[in-house]
């Protein structure tokens, strides 16, 4: 099939998708049900679909953008576990207290691996496909437009295979994410005040608001520094390295365009979907990116050498 279409298709199909959750979950669960903003909810799904798009045809010539059966297998499995992941950790299986209002999702590193490793297609899928699901199955309720930022966090992880000499991508990445940490945690600096939009009390099995704290607002920029370490400490295995920082770029745009797309979505100031929103999201899952992707990476490559593929 014809790499342009079957890239295409693979979008049509998260598009379908989240169609059908948000018409099915709507029946099952009132709490699913779309308010009146549900059209622009769906207005920035189009933009993020459209941005992957516009990015593979920069790109197109690259092989990474393959889509065979292969690829679907994994879109599948990377789908099916990132939603049960997510159920796991943000719902009542396993509930997870909010540390200092700072939100635990170990399961973002399963499309920064997925990309990382089967490409952006297949990550973007992945995190798309199984956040929307993970939502649905919680019951707190939908917003496809975060579920198209954890496409994106799994789309940009499978970025790096662009790039013949990773060692330099890594060091590029790491220079635009220090540019981008150190400007939201300034901006939390001048705005210490704002609520936490993201904050979950376990009690109450609800979200609230609550005033950010500190380890919140500096979430982002220790994620970086931790990054930063595992870099350094993984200086022999390149492979590892480009994973966690391209990972953590992933992170900073798709969770930043989920964030912004509030402002239009439920009328938030910038600084309120910012410091409200991107901060206790983005932040915690630059942790797990730089603890668990390390651990997958080393784990895949170990089959591969086992396998000798």
């Amino acid at each position: 099939m014809n790499k342009s279409l079957s890239v295409l298709l693979a979008l049509v199909a998260v598009l379908v998708v989240f169609l059908a959750i948000v018409w099915l979950g709507g029946m099952i669960n009132p709490d699913l049900q779309l308010d009146e903003t549900a059209v622009l909810r769906f207005v920035f799904v189009g933009i993020g679909l459209a941005l992957v798009y516009g990015v593979y045809l920069a790109t197109r010539q690259s092989h990474i953008w393959e889509v065979g059966t292969r690829e679907v297998v994994y879109m599948a499995i990377g789908a099916a576990l990132f939603a049960i992941f997510s159920y796991l950790f943000n719902g009542t299986v396993f509930v997870v207290p909010s540390v200092s209002q700072v939100a635990l999702r170990p399961a973002i590193a399963i499309p920064m691996f997925f990309g990382y490793a089967f490409g952006p297609t297949v990550g973007f899928f992945t995190g798309a496909v199984g956040n929307m699901f993970g939502d649905a199955l919680t019951g707190f309720g939908l917003s496809p437009q975060w579920s198209v930022g954890n496409g994106l966090v799994g789309m940009i992880s499978g970025m790096v295979w662009l790039f013949g000499d990773k060692k330099k991508s890594i060091d590029t990445v790491l220079g635009i994410s220090a540019v981008l940490a150190l400007a939201i945690t300034a901006l939390y600096f001048l705005n210490p005040t704002i609520a936490n939009a993201n904050y979950f009390n376990p009690d109450e099995n609800v979200f609230g608001d609550q005033q950010i704290t500190l380890l919140a607002g500096i979430s982002v920029l220790l994620g970086l520094v931790l990054v930063v370490l595992v870099r350094f400490f993984f200086r022999d295995n390149v492979d590892v390295a480009a994973a966690v920082t391209w990972g953590m770029l992933g992170n900073l745009i798709g969770l930043g365009f989920a964030a912004i797309s509030d402002i239009w979505i439920n009328g938030y100031p910038p600084v309120v979907a910012l410091i409200g929103e991107f901060l206790p999201a983005a932040g915690p899952n630059l942790l797990f990116a730089a603890i668990l992707v390390p651990i997958l990476v080393a784990a895949y490559a170990a089959v591969q050498r086992q396998t000798g593929r």
